[in-house]
Parts: structure tokens; C-alpha cells; sequence
């Protein structure tokens, strides 16, 4: 169990570090004027082909077509879990990225570390006082470093995206976990062949498909234009790095969780997000080295993830 529990967190936070070029590549593309809606996109198309073609590579064309008649199978089910777990949750980390810098995305979206934990006892999941304890110390850890560098003038902006990054936080688990109980045979979801449901990628696949018809409903409402030269290109590392290989990685330490508590523990890596988009940002970007309060939030963060370790 120990073992296990060091492999989760090990994959898990592998994938924290992949997801957080989401959070620093999607700043970027807003600091260069493409609209978010594309940068949301242009993630699920380039994932769609890349995963399409190495299907068809490995697995050969039948296993494409499989999968592709399995999501109009079940269409609403891949549609419903696909739209909320990636459409709703991406939307509007890409929406806040066009005025909120990388950082106050990442850590903003570690709210999802106890939105985890809400989702999970709605699904009839038992999750023990102690990790909820713990879970809380993460959470202020977090709060801590986002207040280390609010601002009153800017606070309006930050409520709001806080706002729509809540929302996110509650979309990302609750996509995850539909698949999650369709996998463990929940009798009042879709029964769904479980060679496919074991195929991380088959998975990503489909929940991507599944996102697509939130895309089209969603191109309705803004005027969106064309993509930028700098959001082709951009994308394309944001569907490698974050799109497939940090939720295939995510999805995998989530698959291998075989309780509630290491489901919980497995959510609770990704606030490794926040530390590794604070490195890089600082480094590459310029920005700003956290205050002291922010420094007691990290070692909260840190703190709260090794003693969910020891559980």
C-alpha cells in the first residue's frame, strides 16, 4: 500500500509539472492577443489528431474505428463527461488567463483539491476526517501564497476570476470521476467495455471527442475570429505536454487509486502545479519571488502532501 502511495504521488506530480505549461503557455498567447477561445480549442483538435494517429500506428485503424463507434455509443454519456471535465474546466482557465498572470491560475485552481473531496462523498465515496484536515492545511497553504500577491486595485479582476476558476475546480473531478465510476461498474451509468476504459489514451480520446459539441455551442456566443500564427504553434506543445501526456499521467495515478483516500491523494498532487508554475514563471518570466507569507503557504502545500503520504 506504502509503495502504491509513493507511485501515485510520483506519477501525480510528474503530471503537475506537465499541466503547469498549460498555465504559463496560455498566459503567454493572451499577452499576444490570440483569443482564449482558441487557445481552448486548438488543445482538443491537436490532441484529437495526435492520439488519432498513434492509434492508428500501434493499435491499427480498426482500434480507431472502435473507439469512434463506442462515442456514438455513447454519445451522451462521453458528450456530458467530456463537456464538463474538459470543456467547462478549460474554458475558463483560458478565459482568466487573458487577465490573470499564470501563477494567480495556478494556484486559484488548487481550489479543485477540495472541490475533489466534495465530488467524491457526492458519489458516495468515504473520505476520512484526517485527509479532510489535511486536505484544508493544503488549502490555506494555497490561499496564503495567492494573497501574498493580491493587489487592491486589481481586485475585482481577482474576484472574478476566482469566480470562474471555482467553477473549473468543480468541472475537472467531477468529468474525471463519471469515468471512474463507469470503470468501477456504477450500475447507474452506461456499461462501457472495460478493455477500452483500462486504455488511458482511449480515455483522453474520448473525453475529448466528447468535449467537442461544448466547443461548437460555445463558438455561438463570442466572436471569436481565427487563431494566431503564435496559437497554432503554441497549442501544439499545450496538447503534448498538458493535453496528453500530463492527463494520460493523471488519469493513470487516478486509475491505480484503489480508495477513496488515494483518489483524494491522487487530486491533491496537482497543487504541485502551483509550485512549479512559480519556478518556472520566476525564472523564465521575471516574476515576482513570493513574500515570507507566501514561503509559509509553499511549506504548508509541501507539508500537507507528505503527511497525506504517511495516512
Amino acid at each position: 500500500m506504502k509503495n502504491n502511495t509513493i507511485k501515485i504521488i510520483f506519477i501525480g506530480l510528474l503530471a503537475a509539472l506537465f499541466f503547469s505549461s498549460t498555465f504559463l503557455i496560455n498566459r503567454y498567447i493572451a499577452i499576444d492577443g490570440g483569443h482564449w477561445f482558441w487557445s481552448a480549442t486548438l488543445r482538443y483538435i491537436y490532441m484529437l489528431l495526435f492520439l488519432a494517429f498513434g492509434f492508428v500506428l500501434f493499435k491499427g485503424f480498426e482500434y480507431l474505428k472502435i473507439l469512434v463507434l463506442e462515442f456514438f455509443e455513447h454519445f451522451l454519456f462521453w458528450s456530458i463527461a467530456g463537456s464538463i471535465g474538459f470543456g467547462i474546466f478549460y474554458a475558463s482557465i483560458c478565459y482568466v488567463a487573458e487577465s490573470s498572470p499564470a501563477w494567480v491560475v495556478a494556484t486559484t485552481w488548487q481550489f479543485t483539491i477540495i472541490a475533489s473531496l466534495f465530488i467524491l462523498s457526492f458519489f458516495g465515496q468515504n473520505i476520512s476526517r484526517l485527509t479532510w484536515i489535511l486536505m484544508l492545511v493544503m488549502f490555506i497553504g494555497i490561499c496564503l501564497i495567492n494573497f501574498s500577491f493580491i493587489t487592491i486595485e486589481d481586485i475585482k479582476n481577482q474576484i472574478f476570476s476566482v469566480g470562474l476558476i471555482v467553477i473549473a475546480s468543480f468541472a475537472y473531478p467531477i468529468g474525471n470521476q463519471l469515468v471512474w465510476e463507469v470503470k468501477n461498474g456504477r450500475k447507474s451509468l452506461p456499461n462501457i467495455r472495460k478493455d477500452i476504459l483500462k486504455n488511458i489514451f482511449a480515455k483522453v480520446f474520448l473525453l475529448s471527442l466528447g468535449s467537442l459539441p461544448f466547443w461548437l455551442v460555445l463558438s455561438l456566443f463570442f466572436e471569436v475570429g481565427v487563431p494566431s500564427y503564435n496559437q497554432y504553434i503554441c497549442m501544439i506543445f499545450v496538447a503534448i505536454f498538458s493535453g496528453i501526456t500530463a492527463t494520460s499521467l493523471f488519469l493513470y495515478a487516478r486509475s491505480k487509486a484503489n480508495s477513496s483516500t488515494t483518489i483524494a491523494l491522487t487530486d491533491a498532487t496537482q497543487s504541485g502545479e502551483v509550485l512549479f508554475t512559480l519556478i518556472i514563471e520566476i525564472i523564465i518570466f521575471g516574476a515576482l519571488i513570493p513574500t515570507s507569507i507566501g514561503m509559509i503557504g509553499v511549506i504548508l502545500v509541501i507539508l500537507g502532501l507528505v503527511s497525506l503520504t504517511l495516512l
